[in-house]
């Protein structure tokens, strides 16, 4: 008997952003191999009897390697167990699901993407930046910021400078100097606006915003770092204006443990 594999996005930290059928996936579990951006609470709602496996990666230090995640996917799945791969935000955005599932079709295992909520719309949502509006932004770009002090990936911003209105980057704090330079040195305005987004949905979300010309100094005396997303473009403005979650709801919210 093969059991099955379900690469379920658990949403961007929120523990009601999961959608319905990412929890029912996660309530039917007999092993849960879980992520480090994944909000312990979901955890709650897994079988008492559901083998818990912590994947969890820190920049530059991986708890487990991915090719030991994909043996892990196969073993218990042919052992005819459902499983549960519970990953932050969207398993197919900068989350290696294309790659688990690729490891599934290999050796012949059943499996179901479960699509989550992304932090480049959800975080941006919950300081007030829509990434797409009417009159500010008619498209958008995610891009890792993994890459920005790649010299191989150097000529993406040349098109992303002015290929799109609105650029989200994922953890990408740590390369924020190579960032700002590049779309400096692409034609971007210093007065482009820009905001950086720390542990967005959270109890702990803080939300700094300023210009190219003055955000790396915002950011650093605001001592912010990973996991945050980085907003660029007029859609920034908005913040001021519809930050909802920060203004209104935040202060009544209890801090994420773990």
């Amino acid at each position: 008997m093969t059991g099955k594999v379900y690469l379920v996005g658990a949403g961007p930290g929120d523990p009601e952003l999961i959608t319905v059928k990412g929890m029912r996936c996660l309530q039917e579990a007999d092993v849960v191999l879980y992520d480090r951006l994944v909000n312990p609470e979901l955890l709650k709602y897994a079988k008492k009897e559901a083998q818990l496996v912590y994947c969890g990666k820190l920049p530059n230090h991986h708890v487990m390697k991915q090719e030991t995640i994909n043996h892990l996917l196969v073993k218990y799945a042919k052992k005819g167990l459902q499983v549960c791969r519970l990953k932050g935000g969207d398993p197919f955005v900068f989350g290696r699901g294309g790659e688990e599932a690729e490891e599934c079709v290999k050796n012949g295992v059943a499996f179901e993407i479960v699509p989550g909520i992304t932090a480049g719309i959800a975080a941006a949502a919950y300081a007030g930046i829509p990434v797409t509006h009417r009159t500010l932004s008619k498209s958008f770009a995610f891009v890792t910021g993994h890459q920005a002090g790649n010299e191989e990936a150097e000529h993406q911003w040349a098109h992303l400078a002015h290929a799109v209105d609105t650029i989200c980057v994922y953890m990408g704090v740590s390369h924020l100097p190579n960032i700002v330079e590049n779309l400096l040195d692409n034609g971007k305005s210093p007065e482009t606006l820009i905001a950086l987004v720390h542990w967005g949905t959270l109890g702990e979300q803080r939300t700094v915003t300023g210009t190219l010309a003055n955000i790396e100094k915002k950011v650093n005396e605001a001592k912010i770092v990973n996991p945050s997303m980085i907003v660029i473009g007029d859609v920034v403005k908005l913040h001021d204006k519809i930050n909802w979650f920060e203004e209104e709801v935040l202060p009544q919210l209890p801090v994420m443990q773990g």
